[in-house]
């Protein structure tokens, strides 16, 4: 493409760029981590949709990914991704015919927490003869999807080891509700009795005979927490290879990598700055994006297409046609909102990634 070589300033707006240099070392100290913990790490790429950067991820140790939709682990899948679990429900004939065709592709796993679709998934699977790996999804406080911790997880768990057409791979849960309790020290303990609840249930089915390979939960806000548990295999955080500003306020270790490049197109007062981005390229309803190196910002209000900065004091400085980088707020509402991320590394713009699992919503 002929941004390539170009230095980031001169990229037309409103931008979103990923800077390698940090990328690169936030992936390193994840996986350091988890290797250290003893743990294997899927990230989740529901925030990150690009297949080049699930690579990198894997290259440096990642086992594979973690998607939301069946429609983002085909696009992972055809970049040569082969070790997927789609931490959800998959319900629907079309996308049971899929899930099957996908496994002559991939190894694609996907969460259950009912019969209901059991007989339907198994048919599909036997139709063209191939099988579909199953983690039985457990709620361990989220109350959102999953079943009950131990008797009932046990017998969907022994369930869906009787199913022909269909393999009992592990269990799963996701303890995000833990991210709201705001004492550091409580949101831990609330963590280790939430994956508590997960390895009971482990155990229990092994008591019961049936094999459980894999034990997957964790995400940016809590791993550094969850991936000490007892049972636990695998990791699913993802995002925080961005370090966005939810993941900064959540604690997590890496360095904020994500960002984006926008002009001043308005002063309309000395403390007022008015961008060309708004909530369509910077959303802020979960957090807002940080502006980086701009002082005396107390708000930042977005409508569609416009980013209005309200300063405490009058700044003089910046005026229209002025580049300004922010901090983005949530990678997750923000990434798939463009079509592209650029790659930037030293200033430059070294690569250009099609976000390519945006709209996968199937």
């Amino acid at each position: 493409m002929t941004e390539i070589g170009r230095a980031k300033e001169l990229l037309d707006t409103p931008t979103l760029w990923v800077d390698l240099d940090i990328l690169d070392a936030n992936i390193a100290l994840l996986m350091g981590n988890f290797r250290a913990a003893g743990v294997n790490w899927r990230p989740h790429t529901k925030g990150i949709k690009i297949p080049a950067i699930a690579h990198k991820m894997i290259n440096a140790g990642a086992i594979g990914v973690t998607c939301a939709k069946v429609g983002e682990a085909e696009v992972m899948a055809a970049a040569g991704v082969t070790d997927i679990l789609i931490a959800n429900q998959v319900v629907g004939p079309q996308k049971y015919a899929r899930l099957a065709a996908l496994q002559r592709h991939a190894d694609v796993k996907i969460a259950v927490d009912n019969t209901a679709t059991l007989d339907e998934l198994s048919a599909a699977a036997l139709e063209i003869d191939v099988e579909i790996p199953v983690l039985v999804e457990l709620n361990v406080g989220m109350n959102r999807a999953g079943v009950a911790p131990g008797s009932a997880a046990v017998a969907l768990a022994g369930k869906v080891h009787e199913q022909d057409g269909l393999r009992l791979a592990g269990l799963m849960a996701w303890e995000g509700h833990t991210l709201s309790v705001e004492d550091a020290e409580e949101r831990a303990e609330a963590i280790k009795h939430s994956i508590g609840q997960l390895a009971g249930s482990v155990e229990s089915c092994r008591e019961a005979g049936l094999p459980v390979g894999i034990v997957s939960c964790g995400g940016s806000g809590t791993m550094n927490v969850t991936m000490h548990q007892p049972e636990v295999t695998e990791i699913q955080a993802g995002g925080a290879i961005f370090g966005d500003a939810t993941y900064q306020m959540w604690g997590v270790p890496t360095d904020p990598a994500l960002f984006g490049q926008v002009v001043v197109t308005s002063r309309p007062a000395p403390d007022r700055i008015v961008t060309d981005a708004g909530f369509k390229t910077l959303p802020g309803a979960e957090r807002q994006p940080l502006p980086v190196a701009l002082e005396n910002v107390v708000n930042i209000s977005p409508s569609a297409e416009h980013g209005v900065i309200t300063l405490s004091a009058p700044n003089e400085s910046v005026e229209v046609g002025d580049v300004l980088d922010f901090i983005v707020g949530y990678g997750d509402a923000t990434v798939f909102l463009h079509d592209a991320l650029y790659g930037v590394r030293k200033g430059v713009v070294e690569t250009v990634w099609s976000i390519s699992g945006r709209g996968k919503l199937r």
